[in-house]
């Protein structure tokens, strides 16, 4: 297309916007495993992050670089609780992104970027809210909330939000309700830098089968211990099957879902107070947070 010699501001955005989606074109995958379909980007030489949750969890996995060159890829590590994944893909050829470590204000314009075959697709929009850091639904501490209005295509999972001046500062990822979120580059560089040292990010381990149970008719809750698992954290304090758990961190259970969300990396190797109720009487107990054996 020829330029004009007067571009009106829709041309001069337009060209801005097509320049930026091609200087990110390099450093981006599509990523095929099973029957899914999304989207990556090179993150260090051979190491491409893509999302979690759009990877299938058995069979081949397959990347497609720019200009639809193939290979197989094979996983280095998960974190489902942050929708990271770390692959594994030899291509010298391939261009590591520069992630920013900033968290673009609400209404700031974005693109999402992402790869279909080997070739962009793009889609643009803007910062609906951006706020502190939060806890997934899973556990997983997420540096910044930042939601995206905008439309991507399914593929585009794992992809690459940008931000007006065309820096890549988050990983697109549809929450709840399909919402379309960032995991932020800050998130990005602590999981995947653990993905690759480790394969796997080290999460709290009570030991514990726990059921919500309601301990009285205002609505209090507890957690029933359905059972306990030999040499467990739980089982070393003393927990036993049939104990009600009332009180963590020595305060009054909420909900279930608030202890396991607790238990995060830094829950590791803590103390935690508990208390709980076995055959009518309270009880108090320190128990002490292990590490999420490998599956």
């Amino acid at each position: 297309m020829t330029a004009t010699a007067n571009p009106t501001p829709l041309e001069a955005l337009s060209a801005s916007l097509q320049r930026l989606v091609a200087d990110t074109t390099s450093s981006l995958v599509s990523v095929r495993s099973h029957r899914s379909a999304s989207s990556g980007f090179v993150w260090k030489p051979g190491l491409i992050v893509t999302a979690d949750e759009a990877l299938a969890d058995e069979g081949e996995i397959a990347v497609t670089h720019e200009g639809g060159k193939k290979m197989s890829a094979s996983v280095v590590g998960r974190d489902p609780t942050t929708d990271l994944a770390l692959l594994r893909a030899a291509d010298p050829d391939s261009r590591p992104v520069r992630l920013e470590d900033s968290v673009p204000g609400t209404g700031a314009l974005v693109v999402a970027v992402g790869s279909r075959e080997g070739e962009s697709v793009a889609a643009l929009g803007m910062v609906a809210s951006s706020g502190p850091g939060w806890r997934s639904l899973r556990g997983g501490d997420i540096d910044a909330r930042i939601e995206l209005d905008l439309a991507p295509r399914g593929h585009a999972e794992g992809g690459l939000a940008l931000d007006a001046a065309g820096r890549a500062f988050g990983m697109i990822v549809f929450g709840p309700r399909r919402r379309v979120l960032a995991i932020p580059a800050r998130t990005i560089a602590r999981v995947a830098t653990q993905l690759e040292t480790h394969g796997r990010v080290a999460r709290g381990y009570l030991g514990l089968a726990l059921q919500p149970v309601r301990l009285d008719r205002q609505g209090s809750v507890g957690a029933m211990v359905m059972s306990v698992e030999a040499d467990g954290p739980g089982a070393r304090a003393g927990i036993r099957q049939g104990d009600v758990i009332h009180a963590w961190g020595g305060q009054p259970i909420r909900s279930l879902h608030e202890v396991l969300r607790a238990l995060g990396p830094a829950s590791v190797g803590t103390t935690v107070p508990v208390a709980l109720s076995r055959a009518g009487e309270t009880r108090a107990i320190d128990l002490v947070v292990g590490e999420r054996p490998a599956r």
